[in-house]
Formats: structure tokens, sequence, C-alpha cells
């Protein structure tokens, strides 16, 4: 006699992947069980099973409530058994959620980013005063930096002036401020000098320790 072989491709599909080809069995034959107190009792065993292919989720709250869902989820909610939690609604499952709000902002100095637009909507909303005077210095200078990042050359204050202006509907005009802004050779040494100790080497002083060791071990041989 040859035996039958099954194949994937005339296999039905798995609800649930992680749990495997033998869980779907399992729960296909409980549903074929006539009698209710047997599908009771296969239930909890698959339940059991599942949860024993799953230890590291038993610290998860309602953990066996999870189970029971996944279990009538693999049965594609057509298991005639009493659980013990209410039982899963197709549908909520199959809802699709609801679309999230994503800002669609397209700035005319995209080298700035969003977030100096947030933080001149903060200065305006501040009394006019030393306070705001101060913040809308500071986003100067933020702007100055991020114009250098965008290109290396220097940059006048006058053009981040402008922006600003621009930016803030003609409510924060600094060019009738006497403060300047800080030099761009800082600004770019102040990011030169993040990036290179992000990536610094190991110092000097480790290399020569390992080489001290390695000819003392030399020595000893």
């Amino acid at each position: 006699m040859t035996p039958s072989l099954e194949y994937n491709t005339e296999r039905n599909q798995l609800n649930i992947p992680e749990y495997g080809r033998h869980i779907q069995k399992l729960v296909e034959h409980c549903k074929k069980l006539e009698s209710k107190e047997e599908r009771n009792r296969m239930a909890t065993a698959i339940v059991g099973v599942m949860g024993n292919l799953n230890p590291h989720l038993r610290d998860v709250p309602d953990f066996k409530h999870k189970l029971w869902d996944q279990l009538f989820i693999i049965a594609d909610f057509d298991l005639d058994v009493d659980s013990p939690f209410p039982l899963p609604s197709k549908e909520v499952l199959s809802a699709k959620p609801d679309r999230m709000p994503y800002p669609q902002k397209r700035p005319k100095y995209r080298f700035y980013g969003n977030n100096i637009q947030h933080m001149i909507d903060v200065a305006l909303s501040w009394e006019k005063g030393e306070k705001r005077d101060a913040l809308s210095f500071t986003i100067a200078n933020h702007m100055k930096k991020c114009f250098l990042n965008w290109n290396k050359d220097s940059v006048d204050d006058i053009v981040i002036f402008k922006h600003l202006k621009e930016m803030s509907n003609g409510e924060i005009n600094l060019a009738t401020k006497e403060e300047e802004l800080a030099d761009s050779k800082a600004l770019i040494h102040r990011t030169v000098g993040r990036r290179d100790h992000s990536t610094s080497k190991p110092s000097r002083g480790k290399k020569n320790y390992k080489s001290n060791n390695n000819n003392n071990n030399r020595r000893r041989r």
C-alpha cells in the first residue's frame, strides 16, 4: 500500500501559524466530537498545550483569557464549548483600525525641520518681554546651526532673522535687536566635536597596557 502524502498546497491555511499544524488539527478534531463534555475536556487540554508552548507568556496579564481567545481564532469561531471567558467577536477581530492622522506639513525651509516651527509657536504664545526675547535668540541660534548642517558655508545673521520673521508671520523680528548670534565656526565646532566624541577610538594607554602584557608573557616563556 502506498501511503498518502499531504502537501501544504492541499492543506487549509493556518489561522495562527505560531502554534503549528498539530494544534490546528487537534482543534479540528475537537470540533468533530459529538459530545459537548468531550469537546470541553479536549478544549481545556488544548489550551494547556498551547500554554506549555509559550511559557514566557505566563507573566502576561490575562494569560488564560488570551489562550482561550486564540483557541476560538484557530477554530475560526466555530467551536461549541463552554469557555470560562467571554467569547471573542469575529467582527471586532477583523475590523480595521482607524486611520491615524499624520501631519502633512511641507515647510518652506525643510532644513530647519518641524521642531523649529513648534518652538516658534511656543514663543509666540508667551508674553512679550525678556523671556520671550531670550527664547527667540535661542531659536535663532538653533536655526543657524541647522542651516550650517545643511550648508557648511557661513551664513549671515540677517538671513536667519529674515527666515525667523517669515516663519513667525512677522511677529518675531530680531533684526532690530543689537545682540548677535553665535559665531558660525563655534557652532560647526560643537557639531563636529560631538560626532568625533561618539566615534572616538580607544585611548593609547589601553593599547600600551596590552602590548606590555604581551611582552611580559614572552619574557616568561
